[in-house]
């Protein structure tokens, strides 16, 4: 299956970086330029078992479950019902203590890993995916860094 990864790193201890990417409601909209509206379904906080409607900024909307929930290191999701195009979508985001420049922080890595469907179409669709979602990955990644030293966001924790 197809996989496109980023990383980053922001200069927050793994806790406070793992928050922030695990907002909700107005203070993610603030921050995460990926969707146009996200919710938790009957559920106030995230947890495994929980899920998300996401509608994507570009249009196609998809429920997800988390799959793991382990603050402040990882957290994993699978698609539960998504675009006509994803025969299976998931992702998963790390969050490890580590150091740049003498500065202490987080290193992240978030990695997605889909197929798509009808299988005839992978030839075209994949290299298409990998594009797509690996420039909406690396854009999510920085805004959640910036959103890691933004006074409203840090607030809101």
């Amino acid at each position: 299956m197809p996989q496109v990864t980023a990383e980053g790193w922001v200069p927050v201890e793994p806790d406070v970086a793992f928050a922030v990417s695990q907002t909700t409601g107005e203070v993610r909209m603030r921050w995460d330029p990926f969707i146009r509206e996200q919710h938790l379904i009957d559920a106030d906080v995230p947890a495994k078992g929980v899920r998300t409607h996401t509608r994507a900024r570009v249009g196609p909307r998809m429920v997800s479950e988390y799959v793991s929930y382990r603050p402040p290191t990882s957290v994993g999701m699978t698609m539960v019902t998504g675009p006509w195009f994803f025969a299976s979508f998931g992702g998963g985001w790390r969050f490890v203590p580590a150091e740049k420049d003498g500065r202490a922080g987080t290193r992240a890595v978030w990695k997605y890993t889909y197929s798509v469907r009808p299988s005839w179409l992978r030839f075209v669709a994949e290299p298409i995916g990998q594009w797509l979602l690996g420039r909406e990955i690396r854009a999510r990644i920085a805004a959640w860094a910036r959103a890691c030293e933004d006074p409203v966001v840090l607030d809101s924790l």
